[in-house]
This record gives structure tokens, sequence and C-alpha cells, in this order.
């Protein structure tokens, strides 16, 4: 057996480029006791990608998650024909053992999807449902009436992030990069404020529409776009941390250079918590379960961008940093 797998050829200087990577034949053993061969039909890329990257050798496998079918089996645990999620990296044919105990951020089988894409399992129905989920739920701990603001708000993590602070009762403002976007959060996700942080002044636009300041602040892309939000927010403004695409393509030898206002900081005693999603492995089905079943309800509208061929899984990633996706950019294996 052959799988291909996509590398790093050789480390990232700034935004990816299709130069930098290379699809390999790699010969896989034949599966013993305990282990399973499956391939992979979706795949997610994702902007943690870039900052892992770093930590990578030239020729090293890129990482990532996937849902994939089990074509053989030696496990009474994973039977033949069952869908999985795992954290298997760019490839499409896989040999796996899987452990004793359920690593949900590893593999998994599938929960019961009740009719809705398994792709949604890399996305809204999985790890990135549930890093919007206990992140906001968790470390802003949105109460009804509250303001929330959530930068790159037509991403994977943040449309979701604004749909959960309306069933919390929040009021949302969101802040994207094109019209298109705009119109999806305001007309379908229902936002109650949406700017084009392209072509506003952030600090007016937040003025204009949280002139009682901002309660809540969801941080999908750090920088000088956070430290106008920390201007606007009110005593005791909860910010969670879950990324800061703004600098992931930066020189990583030079030191990180963002604006904070101390003052503010301080004396409106603004807790900022930075978080990975895996904090709350204990309760992973908890939030998956609650974000499949808002999805099944109604009450949280999901959009995918799906890129057609595991060989496109470079361009779908670079395109992550260009803003060219709406909601979540997905990689389907095979036409």
């Amino acid at each position: 057996m052959i799988s291909r797998k996509i590398v790093m050829k050789k480390q990232f200087n700034g935004t990816p480029t299709l130069e930098d990577f290379e699809i390999l034949e790699e010969p896989l053993n034949v599966i013993q006791d305990g282990e399973i061969l499956t391939q992979a039909e979706w795949h997610s890329v994702d902007p943690y990608m870039r900052m892992v990257s770093v930590g990578l050798k030239d020729g090293e496998i890129m990482p990532g998650r996937q849902i994939a079918r089990v074509l053989q089996s030696k496990t009474t645990a994973v039977p033949e024909g069952s869908l999985v999620m795992g954290n298997f990296g760019w490839r499409d044919l896989t040999v796996y053992k899987p452990e004793a105990d359920v690593n949900y951020d590893n593999f998994y089988v599938l929960q019961e999807m009740k009719g809705l894409p398994e792709s949604f399992a890399l996305g809204a129905v999985g790890r990135i449902g549930n890093t919007a989920f206990f992140g906001l739920t968790e470390l802003c701990s949105p109460k009804e009436g509250d303001t929330l603001v959530v930068s790159a708000a037509a991403g994977a993590v943040g449309s979701v992030v604004g749909q959960i602070g309306k069933i919390k009762g929040c009021k949302v403002i969101g802040f994207a990069g094109s019209d298109e976007k705009l119109n999806w959060m305001k007309n379908d996700l229902g936002f109650d404020h949406v700017f084009n942080y392209k072509t506003i002044n952030i600090d007016e636009a937040l003025k204009l529409a949280a002139p009682q300041g901002v309660d809540c602040y969801f941080d999908n892309v750090g920088g000088e776009f956070t430290y106008h939000v920390m201007n606007n927010m009110n005593l005791y403004g909860r910010i969670a941390l879950c990324g800061a695409i703004s600098s992931y393509n930066s020189d990583k030898s030079k030191p990180y250079t963002i604006p904070v206002n101390y003052h503010n900081w301080i004396y409106k005693q603004i807790k900022i918590e930075a978080f990975v999603v895996t904090r709350w492995k204990s309760r992973w089905l908890e939030g998956i379960t609650q974000l499949r079943d808002w999805v099944l309800e109604g009450k949280l509208q999901i959009k995918e961008t799906v890129v057609v061929g595991f060989e496109n899984m470079p361009s779908a990633f670079i395109s992550l940093f260009k803003g060219d996706n709406i909601g979540k950019i997905i990689v389907k294996s095979s036409p």
C-alpha cells in the first residue's frame, strides 16, 4: 500500500507559497492486531497550522485533522466502514493503533450526526465548534444584554462565536474583511452590527455600535485591532484570546510589537485569558452534542468553503491568509 502525504518542503518565510510544499509517496505496513487502515474523505486546514509549522523540520508532514473511512480493522473498538476523526496530518491513507482511552483531540469514532454533513465534524460540530463554545461560554461568561465583539467573525470559529452570543442574548458586533462576509453575518447569522475592518476606523465603529462599551471580546486576530477593542471595554471586561492570525506570518526572530493601553487594562480590571480547547477534553462530547443540536434546531447556520482534491490542500491553506474563505474551509479528498 502506498500513501500520499504533503510535507513542508522548506520552512515558510512569511506567508506560505505553493513552492514550500511537496507531495510524496510513502509505503505502509500491513495492519497488525489492534490497528486500523483509514482513507481520508475530508481534511481540515486551519490558521494554527502556520504557528505549529515553526517547529517542523524541512520534509516533515504538515499537521492536521481529517474525517476518514476505516477500510480495514483489526480491533473490535473500531469496525470497518465506520467514520473516524483522526489527527493524522496531510495524508490520504493511514495505519493507526487507537489508544485504549479516547483522546478526542487526536482520534475518535464519529458521533451520531443525525443527518448533518460529516464534514461538520471538522468544523462547527467538532474541534472548531468546541473552541467557540467553551472559549466564549467559559472564559467570557456572556450574560443577556452584554455586548460581544468578535474579530475574524466570518471565519470558522468567529461565525460560531457570534451566533452563540446571540443564543445567549448578547448584542453582537462582528468584524470581517469583505462586503460579502458582512452581508452573510448580518442577514443570515443575525449579528447586530457588522463592519469591514479594512475600510473603517475600528475605534469609531465601536463607539458607534457600542456607545455603552464592550463587555466581552473573542479575539482571533491580536495586534492593533485588539488594542482598539480594549480601549472600548467596560469595567470587568472579559477577553478570550483564541488566535493571533495578524502575527502568524511575521518574522519570528523579532519581538512582536503590540500596542497595549496598560492604564485601561489595569483600572478597568479587564480579564484576558488565552486558551487551547483541549483544556475541556473531559467535556468534549458535551460541547459537540450541544452544537449539533443547535444546528439541527436552526439556531446555528453553518457555511463551508469546499476545495476539492487532496493535491489542493496547500492552496486551500494559503487562502486562509488572504481571507478568501467564508466560514470553515474544508478539503474534500477526491471528487
